[in-house]
């Protein structure tokens, strides 16, 4: 086993997760998330206060950053290197250090994970979440019910031990991540996330001048 081969991928996988685009898009335009709605640097919160062409891109980017770690174990070691670099991503972007370990939940990141991994399958659950999430309105509730199903299937799919600790270490740790909304839908307080009522807010470019006098 060349241990220094995982050291690498996981440091890379690591900084890679500390790469927070929420922080980074609210920034650009004048705001600071951590400071809006729930304080949470991720997808939802952008929703909820920055609309969804931000959250959008919040989402992108997390998946992306995860993608780019778990491909670049895979190639630098195998398959054992994907789900390391991928669980390596999520902690990085729940625990930052460049941020004072103060990350967002790690759903984006673990998507990013099982999206290597499992593709199609990934693809499909997502947009059933998507639908869950427009008809139910929670979105911690979806988000669980999504790395669960995935971390399921994994699970089932693979007899290999090390795999199977690897991804539940992922599904645990986006568990851990969301112990207030699980707290708060237990005792009925838990948000809802309209995410039709959201993208209508989507506007296009205001009219010049010259193109109201055409």
């Amino acid at each position: 086993m060349d241990w220094w081969k995982y050291v690498i991928v996981c440091v890379v996988g690591y900084f890679l997760g500390n790469i927070n685009f929420a922080r980074i898009i609210s920034r650009s335009q004048k705001k600071d998330i951590t400071e809006l709605g729930s304080g949470n640097p991720g997808t939802m919160n952008m929703v909820r206060n920055m609309g969804a062409k931000w959250g959008a891109l919040t989402l992108v980017g997390d998946v992306v950053k995860s993608v780019a770690a778990s491909m670049f174990g895979l190639l630098f070691i195998g398959t054992y290197g994907l789900y390391a670099g991928g669980l390596s991503a999520v902690v990085g972007h729940i625990y930052p250090i460049i941020y004072g370990l103060k990350g967002g939940k790690g759903v984006a990141s673990a998507i990013g994970v099982f999206l290597v991994a499992y593709p199609v399958v990934s693809l499909v659950s997502f947009a059933a979440a998507f639908v869950f999430l427009l008809l139910a309105k929670y979105a911690s509730l979806t988000s669980l019910i999504l790395i669960t199903t995935l971390t399921i299937y994994v699970g089932y799919v693979q007899n290999d031990l090390a795999i199977r600790i690897m991804v539940f270490s992922i599904w645990l740790l986006v568990w851990l991540g969301h112990r207030s909304n699980i707290m708060k839908a237990i005792v009925g307080k838990e948000r809802k996330t309209d995410l039709a009522k959201a993208f209508s807010k989507i506007k296009t470019a205001p009219k010049t001048k010259e193109s109201t006098k055409n």
